[in-house]
């Protein structure tokens, strides 16, 4: 094999991997927030009294479930503007993945939801809570706690789909790879960097999210800390 590997990069592509990496991580970071607030809303309407409700949210889960992210994609950045909508890449990009995401994280918080104690509900009413005092303490905390390792897994997800937004020319990291592959046309070089650049995103993201849970979720400290103990 005469291949000559080369992986001197100029600073300009370093800087375009950079920029991308941080467009990456961008578009995860607005689509998990937004994405993981359609889900609760997404969730409280699954477990709806009101049939309509029911009937919007599982048509809005079946569909995106049973459709591809590229997809969703292009009707979002092609389809739209035919609506008089008319996004960036980068807008567009957004917006699918928060699309997306909402879905999967309504499935994933239905659950949670449906893991908590019907006792703890009543009791909650007995002590004469409020529905929102409720919602808050003892029902949505407790249910996505629950449901938190699902939660990160689908994070990551979301994170390495963002790739895909490179069909319609966002800036992300993997757009910035090709465009440098083609300029060098080394593309052993630029998308072994490439990927390890997600994988070092993706440990980026488990790791901060594992933190964040102790955060968020203070039993799960005091739980990790009884089984350092333990051992």
């Amino acid at each position: 094999m005469n291949y000559q590997f080369q992986f001197e990069f100029t600073p300009d592509d370093w800087a375009m991997l950079l920029d991308g990496a941080f467009r990456t991580l961008l578009y995860s970071s607005l689509g998990m927030v937004v994405g993981l607030s359609v889900g609760i809303v997404g969730a409280v309407w699954r477990n709806s009294h009101v049939r309509l409700l029911r009937v919007i949210a599982g048509s809005y889960v079946e569909f995106v479930r049973n459709t591809p992210l590229l997809i969703q994609l292009l009707l979002v950045f092609f389809g739209l503007p035919a609506l008089g909508v008319r996004l960036s890449a980068d807008q567009a990009a957004i917006v699918a993945l928060t699309f997306n995401f909402g879905a999967y994280a309504t499935e994933i918080v239905r659950a949670g939801i449906e893991a908590v104690p019907r006792g703890q509900i009543e009791a909650g009413q007995a002590m004469g809570l409020t529905w929102f005092e409720i919602f808050r303490h003892i029902v949505i905390l407790p249910g996505i706690e629950r449901v938190y390792p699902a939660l990160i897994s689908q994070f990551t997800l979301l994170m390495l789909g963002s790739s895909i937004a490179s069909a319609i020319g966002a800036n992300e990291l993997t757009s910035a790879a090709n465009a440098i592959q083609s300029r060098n046309f080394r593309s052993f070089e630029v998308y072994t960097v490439a990927t390890f650049a997600y994988l070092g995103l993706t440990l980026l993201f488990r790791m901060g999210f594992h933190w964040l849970g102790y955060v968020i979720f203070p039993r799960r400290r005091v739980i990790g800390i009884a089984a350092t103990k333990v051992r």
